[in-house]
């Protein structure tokens, strides 16, 4: 099973996709946890280049072009291998970010981002994406307060990051059957019982498929 956690910055990805990863392994199966952009060597080099907030003349064209090519790699080297082991992936964003960040947010041709990204991935998308929903606001205030990284997208108008939520909430609408829409505002507990208890049901469901 190939699961994906998307969501605005700061909305405790990274977090529940580690507890998510540990809970399953706990549980007996095999779990690849993985990131975007990076997941493989030469991906945290292009991730190095698309996160330095020196690069902020960073045209969109050439943006959307670096994420691709760590997803080509990501998705070559890391994911389907994994797939075909017949592991669990675990992935901190894939490509639905584009559309929410490039497409809706920097607003670039949804279509033309979609054919870049099909390229990139062989066609290859999640079982299951789960979107942690938290206000744009809400979200930076909670990054600058972590401490952690302060990249380049952070350092984007909060306009910038309102239109990339709004994004993803019509990505939503378009792939209701792949998407579960989760409110990322409560404690980190709630959140990922929720989250173990919406894979546990689509593990049952695919056992029973099989």
């Amino acid at each position: 099973m190939f699961i994906t956690l998307e969501g605005p910055d700061g909305s405790g990805k990274t977090t529940q996709a580690r507890l998510l990863a540990e809970w399953l392994r706990e549980q007996g199966h095999k779990v690849v946890l993985t990131r975007e952009p990076g997941g493989t060597d030469i991906g945290d080099q292009i991730r190095a280049v698309l996160h330095d907030p020196h690069n902020a003349a960073m045209d969109a064209r050439t943006e959307i072009l670096l994420y691709s090519a760590s997803r080509a790699q990501h998705v070559a080297q890391r994911i389907r291998p994994a797939l075909a082991a017949g592991e669990i992936v675990i992935s901190d964003r894939y490509a639905d970010s584009t559309l929410a960040y490039q497409g809706y947010g920097r607003g670039l041709d949804l279509e033309t981002l979609r054919t870049i990204t099909a390229f990139a991935t062989g066609g290859l998308t999640p079982d299951l994406t789960l979107y942690l929903d938290l206000a744009s606001q809400a979200g930076l205030q909670r990054r600058q307060l972590s401490g952690g990284e302060w990249n380049r997208l952070d350092a984007e108008a909060l306009e910038f990051h309102q239109r990339v939520r709004a994004g993803y909430l019509e990505l939503v609408k378009q792939e209701p059957e792949r998407w579960v829409v989760i409110n990322a505002a409560r404690p980190v507990e709630e959140v990922q019982a929720e989250i173990r208890a919406l894979v546990q049901a689509k593990l049952n469901h695919v056992k029973r498929s099989a």
